[in-house]
């Protein structure tokens, strides 16, 4: 074999893995571009001229970052009562043994496959028969949302829970520790990232939902809605701006999370 075949058969798979990338993050990569475009027509989506002016005026679509802080605020108070819930639920179908505990697992994973369509006429539903068919608001966007987040939570740190080595608490218990120093000292700091990532996971879902916000919400507006709204009139490029923020957003979350834990191994 020529040298030349053996360094495309040593680094084929990292060829192939930096292709697939590629694909995937061609169309972020566009969002980027058209976040700086200065487009001739209201309908247009072809990039036309260079502006930095959609990122000094972000706002200029009436009603877009109301619409953000829509989604922020409700992103934000799911992802926190998702994960409090959640966290707990793991704990319980993971460290006790209780009459249905096989039935809560199973149903767990309901709203993870049930249609998006379907789960959110089921909560409008509910809403409906429980009196709220007239109050659709953010206050049924925001339980819809802990609602089909909790799913996901339970299942992430549940993950992570049935993976760790209980006899680093039996450790710390032999060494004098009661059980609330050892779930604040060892348990917690274990699962710690397991919870992170349900969290991170929660907010990205909540932030990104279109089909069951578009059942619940009655005349609020979150920045999915803006977005499907505007795409029948005509295409801001503030939107784009708004993406690549938050795409931005996250990636430094992410590598800040990814240093921080290299420097703690160190």
């Amino acid at each position: 074999m020529t040298r030349a075949g053996r360094w495309i058969r040593q680094r084929l798979i990292l060829v192939v893995a930096l292709l697939v990338l590629l694909y995937l993050f061609a169309p972020i990569f566009v969002v980027m571009l058209m976040s700086f475009n200065e487009p001739k027509s209201k309908l247009s989506y072809t990039f036309d001229g260079f502006t930095w002016a959609n990122w000094q005026h972000p706002c200029r679509p009436y009603g877009l970052c109301d619409a953000v802080s829509t989604s922020l605020r409700i992103g934000l108070l799911a992802t926190v009562i998702a994960t409090a819930l959640g966290t707990l639920m793991a704990f319980a179908m993971v460290r006790h043994r209780f009459r249905g505990r096989a039935g809560a697992n199973l149903f767990i994973f309901l709203p993870m496959a049930s249609p998006e369509i379907v789960l959110g006429s089921s909560l409008l539903a509910l809403f409906v028969s429980s009196g709220f068919g007239g109050k659709l608001g953010f206050w049924t966007v925001l339980i819809a949302h802990v609602m089909f987040c909790l799913s996901f939570v339970v299942v992430t740190v549940k993950a992570r829970l049935t993976g760790m080595d209980s006899r680093l608490e039996q450790a710390a218990m032999d060494l004098y520790a009661n059980e609330w120093q050892t779930f604040w000292r060892v348990t917690f700091p274990l699962v710690f990232p397991g919870i992170l990532a349900a969290a991170l996971l929660s907010f990205s879902l909540s932030f990104d939902d279109f089909i069951i916000t578009n059942l619940n919400a009655g005349t609020t507006v979150t920045f999915p809605m803006f977005v499907w709204g505007s795409a029948q009139r005509d295409i801001p490029p503030q939107i784009n701006v708004v993406g690549t923020a938050m795409f931005l957003l996250a990636l430094v979350l992410v590598l800040g999370g990814e240093l921080a834990r290299r420097r703690r191994t160190r």
